[in-house]
C-alpha cells in the first residue's frame, strides 16, 4: 500500500493501523535522510504527530492536482493544456524524446506500453504591443502578454497514476526533511560549527540524489544518473562523520525539534500554487472570450534556493511507441505516425 494511500479509497475513513504504517514508513524515511535524529530522547513519539500532520497535508496537495494529461502527438490539437506546453506536436515529442529518465524507464520496464511522469518547465510572461479587435474596430500597438514554456524536463516516471502519486509524496515529504536541514544548518547558536557544515553538506547531497521536489519537477541542477553512484559514495562518507562527531545529547533534541517544527508547518515549507487564465491559440492572454481562447489552469511548485524558483509541472502519460529510437530524427517519427 503506498504510503498515503491516494487513490484507493480515499473517501472513505482510514483505520488506526492504516494511519500508523503510513507514518512508521514515514519516520523510516527520514531517519534513512538523517540517521542521527535517533540519538534523541524519545524521537519516535516526538516524531509521529508531526509526521501524521505532514502526510495529511501532502496527501491534500495530490489530491488537488487533475488527473494526468494523455501526452502523445494526437492529443495535442486537442489537450488546450498540451498546446500551451508545447508549440507543435512535434516539439512534444522531442521534448520527450530528450528524458534520459524516461528511455531508462522503458528500458527497464518492457512490458509498460506507457509511462506515467512528472512533467517539469519553466513559464514566464512576454510583454509587447499587438493588435486586436475593439469591436468593428482594429486597434494597433496593444500591450499584451503572452505565456512561454520552455525547459521542459522529465525527472520521475512510474508504471501507473497511483504509483506516481504516491513516489510524489515520498518527494514532498523529502523535502519538508531538507528544510529543516536547512533551517539548523543556519542556525549557528545552537549547532556546534562542525555539525553545522556536515549537515548542510548532507542537505545537498541529498538534493543531488533526487530528494524533494527537484527530483519532481525537474529543476536543472539535477544530476545525471551517471554521478549517483558517485554522490551515494559521499552521502555515506557524510554519515560516518557525522557519527564521529561528538555532540551533547541536548543538540541531538535540537536537531529533532527542528524537523519536527517543519513537518508540523508543512504549508509554511512546501506549497503549489495554481493560475488559471483565458488564452487564445497562440499562448496570448485574453480578458475576454474570443475564437480560439480557452481557460486553463497551471500549477506551480517552489524550488527551494536563494532566491527560490518556481517551476510549471503538469502529470502526464507518454506511450512507448511515440518515444523516437536513440538518434531518429523526430520527422521520421511524425511520418510513421501519420
Amino acid at each position: 500500500m503506498g504510503m498515503l494511500n491516494w487513490l484507493l479509497n480515499r473517501n472513505h475513513a482510514q483505520t488506526g493501523s492504516q494511519n500508523s504504517a503510513q507514518i512508521d514508513a514515514g519516520i523510516k524515511r527520514i531517519l534513512a535522510m538523517h540517521p542521527r535524529l535517533q540519538m534523541a530522547s524519545r524521537y519516535e513519539q516526538r516524531l509521529k504527530p508531526a509526521v501524521l500532520t505532514a502526510l495529511q497535508y501532502i496527501d491534500g496537495l495530490l489530491a488537488s492536482l487533475p488527473s494526468a494529461h494523455q501526452a502523445n502527438a494526437q492529443a495535442w490539437s486537442a489537450d488546450f493544456h498540451l498546446r500551451a506546453f508545447f508549440a507543435t506536436p512535434e516539439t512534444l515529442l522531442e521534448a520527450f524524446g530528450r528524458a534520459e529518465e524516461l528511455r531508462s524507464f522503458f528500458d527497464g520496464n518492457a512490458e509498460s506500453t506507457e509511462a506515467y511522469a512528472a512533467l517539469g518547465m519553466t513559464m514566464n510572461e512576454r510583454h509587447f504591443l499587438g493588435v486586436a479587435l475593439e469591436g468593428n474596430e482594429v486597434r494597433h500597438d496593444v500591450p499584451q502578454t503572452s505565456l512561454l514554456f520552455g525547459d521542459h524536463r522529465v525527472r520521475m516516471c512510474s508504471r501507473t497514476e497511483l504509483e506516481l502519486r504516491d513516489e510524489i509524496g515520498h518527494r514532498l515529504l523529502d523535502q519538508l526533511v531538507l528544510e529543516g536541514m536547512a533551517k539548523l544548518s543556519n542556525d549557528h547558536h545552537k549547532l556546534l560549527d562542525e555539525a553545522r557544515s556536515m549537515l548542510q553538506a548532507r542537505k545537498t547531497l541529498l538534493e543531488r540524489q533526487g530528494a524533494g521536489m527537484r527530483s519532481v519537477v525537474g529543476d536543472e541542477s539535477a544530476d545525471e544518473a551517471g554521478q549517483l553512484e558517485h554522490v551515494q559514495k559521499q552521502l555515506e562518507e557524510n554519515a560516518r562523520q557525522l557519527g564521529e562527531i561528538r555532540m551533547p545529547g541536548k543538540t541531538y533534541d535540537l536537531q529533532l525539534k527542528g524537523i519536527c517544527d517543519v513537518l508540523a508547518h508543512p504549508a509554511a515549507h512546501l506549497y503549489v500554487n495554481t493560475k488559471r487564465v483565458r488564452i487564445d491559440l497562440m499562448n496570448v492572454i485574453r480578458d475576454k472570450d474570443g475564437p480560439g481562447c480557452h481557460e486553463i489552469e497551471f500549477h506551480f511548485a517552489r524550488i527551494p534556493g536563494d532566491p527560490p524558483r518556481m517551476r510549471a509541472f503538469a502529470l502526464v502519460c507518454f506511450p512507448r511507441a511515440e518515444l523516437a529510437p536513440g538518434g531518429m530524427r523526430i520527422d521520421a517519427v511524425m511520418r510513421g505516425l501519420g
